[in-house]
């Protein structure tokens, strides 16, 4: 019985998701004090426009946090589901009239963004969306590459366990029968920052990617915020008061003027244990890749 009903949970919440899709703003965003009043004058103002940033990856870097804390500022439309569009060929295929019907309504002047984690691994993503609009802004943030594969397994581990579905311990996954590294396993290759972002740059310059801090983000989101609001043209706007620390979650929760929100029961859920020697092993492995992408960006990380 337990598992049905955390079965039924997961489609209600997958169809909940979809109807986000459609460009409706979250109830504690309806609210925010620059929404204003619904007149019909600002009704008919409304449009969907094709997105002018896209936050393509990383997944389980912070892209949905990222996302909601960018939604805050007046001058930006968040679609507020993953649309897959340049990296799933079905809805690739139904053009880009289907692509724009997934952006939120916004009113002139507005930013329109969407996410969608998958982009940044996708062989055929940074082609299409260049192929679309070759001056696009896109957003990348990243993490340290261990915890990133030990977020990503996490997931995995619990939506299987919501369907009753058994998982193999991270262990299993990530050593070989004679103790090696799986180096194919997907999330170690998700974490191999270097690898994609040399498929982004065949694409588009540098200065169309700006790189966003995970870890940074987490630990004090403004400085990097004001980063990303410079990178998009946007004039300063998110402040302190945007944001307080919630100590029983362990991480920043948003503000819009009286309504308050923090990011759902998926964030910050327990990682499994890893032991010392396998997370040596996986640094030692991923400190080449991590050099690589420190020159590529320009930029370093204090990671394992």
């Amino acid at each position: 019985m337990a598992c049905w009903w955390a079965g039924w949970l997961l489609l209600l919440v997958e169809a909940w998701g979809a109807h986000l899709a459609q460009g409706t703003l979250e109830p504690w965003a309806q609210v925010a004090p620059w929404l204003g009043n619904t007149s019909m004058f600002q009704a008919r103002s409304l449009q969907r426009h094709l997105p002018q940033g896209i936050i393509i990856g990383v997944r389980k870097g912070g892209t949905r946090a990222l996302l909601e804390m960018l939604a805050l500022h007046p001058q930006v439309a968040a679609a507020r589901a993953e649309v897959h569009f340049f990296n799933r060929e079905e809805n690739y295929r139904r053009g880009l009239g289907w692509y724009r019907q997934q952006m939120p309504l916004s009113r002139p002047g507005q930013l329109t963004m969407e996410k969608t984690p998958g982009y940044f691994s996708s062989l055929r993503a940074p082609e299409r969306i260049r192929a679309m609009d070759p001056a696009m802004r896109l957003l990348l943030i990243v993490r340290d590459p261990v915890e990133r594969l030990v977020s990503d397994y996490t997931q995995i581990l619990y939506n299987r366990q919501a369907q009753c579905k058994p998982y193999p311990p991270l262990e299993r996954l990530l050593l070989r029968g004679d103790r090696s590294l799986n180096t194919r396993y997907k999330a170690i290759q998700r974490s191999l920052y270097a690898l994609h972002l040399a498929r982004w740059l065949a694409a588009f310059p540098l200065a169309h990617i700006h790189v966003v801090d995970g870890g940074g983000l987490i630990r004090e989101p403004l400085p990097e915020l004001r980063r990303v609001e410079q990178f998009l043209g946007l004039a300063p706007s998110l402040g302190p008061d945007n944001f307080y620390f919630n100590q029983t979650k362990g991480f920043y929760c948003l503000r819009a003027g009286a309504h308050q929100h923090c990011l759902d029961e998926s964030k910050g859920r327990p990682h499994p244990p890893i032991t010392e020697q396998l997370l040596e092993q996986l640094c030692t492995y991923f400190s080449a890749h991590n050099e690589h992408f420190f020159s590529l960006v320009g930029r370093t990380f204090n990671w394992c």
